[in-house]
């Protein structure tokens, strides 16, 4: 009998932690954003296909994307590590789509912005498009997506 009252506590334990995780939202697109724009700059192609949407990949799996993006820096001047900071400006959230506007604060000086676009799919965002902002207009009015 005792064997039997374990297994039932064991099994709701079980389910109560089921339910915690699959009830937790997740990152946020702005998290996501960040984490898009991090992984560009530690060149983490790895990351930058988990982070992105079919859209994103090339028509790619995993290895054949990874292998392609590193084939195309190699031997390339260093293009890795340039931001010191990345920020989150600007949050438009549209039903299950967000646009992101970024911050980047450059080792080097001076500061870049980009948008990046997410959707909301399976759970979790994923980002679906990504474009170098013109710092000198508001991009993120109201309706406008990239």
């Amino acid at each position: 009998m005792p064997f039997v009252i374990a297994l039932i506590v064991l099994g709701f334990l079980i389910l109560a932690l089921v339910l915690r995780f699959a009830t937790e939202p997740g990152p946020t697109a702005g998290e996501v954003a960040v984490a898009y724009e991090t992984a560009w700059d530690h060149l983490d192609f790895d990351s930058l296909w988990e982070l992105s949407a079919e859209e994103l990949r090339d028509g790619r799996d995993r290895a054949a994307f990874v292998a392609a993006k590193r084939a195309a820096f190699t031997g390339q001047p260093p293009l890795d590590r340039l931001t010191g900071h990345v920020g989150v400006e600007e949050v438009v959230l549209e039903g299950r789509r967000a646009q992101v506007r970024t911050s980047l604060a450059l080792r080097a000086g001076g500061r870049v912005a980009s948008n990046v676009t997410l959707e909301r799919r399976n759970g979790r965002w994923q980002v679906v498009a990504y474009t170098l902002a013109d710092s000198d207009a508001d991009v993120l009015e109201a309706g406008r997506w990239s």
